[in-house]
C-alpha cells in the first residue's frame, strides 16, 4: 500500500546532521509515511552512516551535487506519497509536526501548500519561517524572522503567500499540474519560483503554526558565502522575469539599484547583513559573485521567458490579484537586510 506522505531529504556532506533530522522522524505521531533521502554526491560516509543506522530509508545516491532543486525532483521520482514534503537535513521536527500539517491539508482542500513554524534550533523560542515575505525585485525571507514566537498571537492555521522548502507539505495534484521545482534554479528561490507558480494556478496557501520544525539556519551552505550569494541573487531575478505581472518586471531594474543602495548603507551602518559583509574575510570573491550573478541572470533571460509562457498558459488568476497577493506579503529591503528586523 502506497504511503500518504513521502519526505524527500536532500544530502550533500550533511551526515553530522542526520541523526537529528532522522531520528526526529522515527519519532513522529503520524506513521503513514515514507523517506526518500536523496544524496548529492557526498564524500563524509553520509550514505553508508544511513545505510547502516537508518535501513528505513529509501536512499537515491547521485554522483555529484545536484542541488536541492534537482536533488528534490529525483526524489520525486521515487515518491509514491499523495503529499511531498521537502525537509532540509539540519532540522529537527516535534513529534505532532507531520500529523498537524497532514491534518490542515486533508480539512483544506483547496490549499497546494502548507507551511509551518520554523524556529532557531538553538532557541526553540526565535522564528526562523513563518511564511515566506517578498521585496519588489523578487527577493524572499521567512516572514517574523528573529522575533519571539511567546511574543505573537497567531491562528492554528494562517494564510501565506507560500511556505519555506526548508519545511513544506505539497499536494501531489499540484505538483503534478505545475510541476516541482526549477532546475536551472540549483539551490535558493527555488520555493518562491515553486510558490509563486501554485498561487498563480490557484492554489492557496496556509502554515500550520502548532507543528513545529527547529533549523540550524544555513548551516549547510554557510550564511554569507560567495556560492550563496551568487545564486541568491541570480535566481530571484529569475522569479520575477517566471511569474511576476508584467507592470512589476518593468520596475525590476529600478528596485534592484534602491535595493543596492539599501545594501551599501547596511554596510555602512554595520547592520544586518552588512555587518556580515564587513566581517567576511573574503569581501572580494562575495563581490565578484554579485557581479557573476547579475552576467548569468541577464544570459538566463530568453530561457526564463519561454518558462514564462507556460506558467502564464496555467494561470487561473488575474494580474492584478496576483500583484496583491505580492502586495499583502510585502516585506521592505530594511526588512530583509536587517537580521534583528521582524
Amino acid at each position: 500500500m502506497k504511503p500518504v506522505v513521502t519526505i524527500i531529504i536532500v544530502n550533500w556532506n550533511g551526515r553530522t546532521y542526520l541523526p537529528d533530522c532522522l531520528d526526529s522522524l522515527a519519532g513522529q505521531s503520524f506513521r503513514d509515511f515514507e523517506v526518500v533521502l536523496v544524496d548529492n554526491g557526498s564524500m563524509d560516509e553520509s550514505v553508508a552512516f544511513v545505510k547502516e543506522h537508518y535501513p528505513w530509508v529509501k536512499l537515491v545516491t547521485l554522483n555529484e551535487n545536484t542541488g536541492f532543486s534537482s536533488g528534490n525532483n529525483h526524489g520525486l521520482e521515487h515518491a509514491d506519497g499523495s503529499y511531498i514534503v521537502t525537509l532540509n537535513n539540519d532540522t529537527r521536527a516535534d513529534p505532532d509536526w507531520l500529523q498537524i500539517m497532514v491534518e490542515t491539508a486533508e480539512t483544506n482542500p483547496d490549499v497546494g501548500m502548507v507551511g509551518c513554524r520554523i524556529c532557531s534550533f538553538d532557541d526553540p523560542d526565535i522564528i526562523d519561517s513563518i511564511g515566506m515575505g517578498i521585496c519588489r525585485d523578487g527577493m524572499s525571507r521567512g516572514r517574523f524572522r528573529n522575533r519571539r514566537w511567546s511574543s505573537l498571537k497567531m491562528r492554528e492555521v494562517e494564510d501565506i503567500l507560500f511556505p519555506s522548502a526548508c519545511a513544506a507539505l505539497y499536494r501531489r495534484a499540484m505538483i503534478d499540474e505545475i510541476g516541482f521545482f526549477d532546475d536551472d534554479f540549483f539551490a535558493y528561490a527555488e520555493d518562491s519560483d515553486l510558490g509563486l507558480r501554485a498561487r498563480l494556478a490557484g492554489w492557496k496557501a496556509v502554515s500550520a503554526t502548532r507543528a513545529v520544525v527547529f533549523h540550524k539556519y544555513s548551516r549547510s551552505s554557510g550564511s554569507f558565502s560567495p556560492l550563496k550569494v551568487y545564486l541568491v541573487e541570480r535566481n530571484h531575478y529569475w522569479v520575477v522575469l517566471k511569474n511576476f505581472p508584467p507592470g512589476l518586471v518593468f520596475t525590476l531594474p529600478l528596485f534592484s539599484i534602491l535595493r543596492y543602495l539599501e545594501q551599501v548603507r547596511s554596510v555602512i551602518a554595520g547592520r544586518g547583513s552588512g555587518d556580515e559583509f564587513r566581517s567576511s574575510e573574503s569581501k572580494f570573491e562575495l563581490l565578484k559573485s554579485l557581479v557573476k550573478a547579475i552576467f548569468d541572470s541577464l544570459r538566463g533571460i530568453p530561457k526564463m521567458l519561454r518558462k514564462r509562457r507556460q506558467v502564464m498558459r496555467i494561470s487561473r488568476i488575474s494580474k492584478r490579484d496576483l500583484a496583491e497577493l505580492l502586495c499583502g506579503y510585502r516585506i521592505t529591503f530594511k526588512e530583509l537586510l536587517d537580521n534583528d528586523c521582524p
